[in-house]
């Protein structure tokens, strides 16, 4: 009999251990944690307490501090890393992959100064391998639970992803395939900068109109760019676009929303940071998207609000007062 088909996921934060977690039900799966610390507590007391806090994950779950006994070890590899940290981290392990070992992103952002993506950070890394992501409205927390929810792998072979899918799926947690690469990576990008518009207007205590307002504009931004780029407008209306784009910024649990709520309350974008504790790939990625914006002519009125609020050339309570400055015409026009 053929063995077990081994998962090796690179990252020991919340999203990454759950979604080690939800693989360690089908398959063996092994866990690098970058802290042995965080290594030896997933091993010896089946807890990440630091990012999980009291859940218990699967027996099946090993972790190493190891990052070169992970890539041996891997015949799927999950790269669960922020953003800005993709490249450093597989520049450890560029010779140690074996060859054709299918790749997925769980990074939702985009790398400084290139403007990457983090799937096209991976391939440039690791030349030679299927490279996707999986995306979704994932809520760590929730599905670590074993409440339902979905996901979506896109990868550009679909067989490649039809292989992928049982590797993750349970009778709570679905999913699905996409082709397109481009448009389902956007949207898990794009959706952070309207958590923190809707983190803000939390805390400014603007009302549901004006959050739903946001969300709904929000996504005729982000289909605007991926268009532009080239994605499929009709992916901003499934999972990895709107589906991520309501979890993301109505969930209390959300770290972009929570930054905004923490920018509303006054705290600057470096308290609010350390007040979170954690990676919003929002922040860093903010900038980046108006220079994108920019590049493809597109208008993104909500994006450049939150970026100027980033950037602090704004407070919250200013970008709110400029957004009602932009003239509303036909629902489907550009703004």
């Amino acid at each position: 009999m053929a063995r077990p088909v081994r998962v090796v996921v690179l990252g020991s934060g919340s999203w990454g251990t759950t979604v080690a977690g939800l693989a360690a039900h089908n398959t063996p799966t092994l866990l690098w944690a970058r802290n042995p610390d965080t290594a030896a507590e997933i091993n010896e007391q089946r807890r990440n307490s630091r990012y999980l806090g009291d859940r218990e994950l699967p027996e099946g779950l090993r972790a190493t501090s190891d990052i070169v006994e992970a890539a041996h070890e891997a015949d799927v590899l999950v790269v669960g890393v922020p953003s800005h940290a993709v490249r450093a981290t597989l520049e450890q392990i560029a010779d140690r992959l074996r060859a054709w070992v299918p790749i997925l992103s769980l990074a939702k952002g985009l790398e400084p100064g290139t403007r990457l993506r983090p799937t096209q950070v991976v391939s440039e890394c690791l030349p030679g391998h299927p490279v996707g992501l999986l995306s979704g409205p994932n809520i760590a927390g929730e599905i670590a639970d074993g409440m339902a929810a979905a996901a979506v792998v896109a990868i550009q072979d679909d067989s490649v992803a039809t292989a992928l899918q049982p590797l993750f799926a349970s009778k709570v947690f679905r999913v699905y395939r996409n082709t397109d690469v481009l448009g389902c990576e956007l949207g898990g990008v794009l959706k952070n900068i309207v958590a923190i518009a809707a983190g803000m207007a939390e805390g400014l205590g603007v009302g549901d109109n004006t959050r739903a307002m946001v969300l709904t504009r929000g996504l005729a931004e982000m289909t605007r760019l991926g268009e532009a780029m080239g994605a499929d407008p009709r992916t901003f209306a499934g999972l990895t676009g709107i589906g991520d784009l309501i979890a993301t910024c109505t969930s209390p649990a959300s770290r972009n929303r929570r930054v905004g709520e923490a920018l509303a309350r006054g705290l600057t974008l470096d308290e609010a940071l350390a007040e979170l504790g954690q990676v919003a790939e929002g922040v860093k990625t903010a900038p980046t998207v108006m220079e994108l914006a920019r590049e493809y002519d597109v208008e993104m009125p909500i994006a450049a609000e939150v970026e100027a609020v980033v950037a602090g050339r704004r407070t919250p309570a200013e970008a709110y007062r400029g957004l009602r400055k932009v003239a509303a015409g036909h629902e489907q026009d550009i703004v």
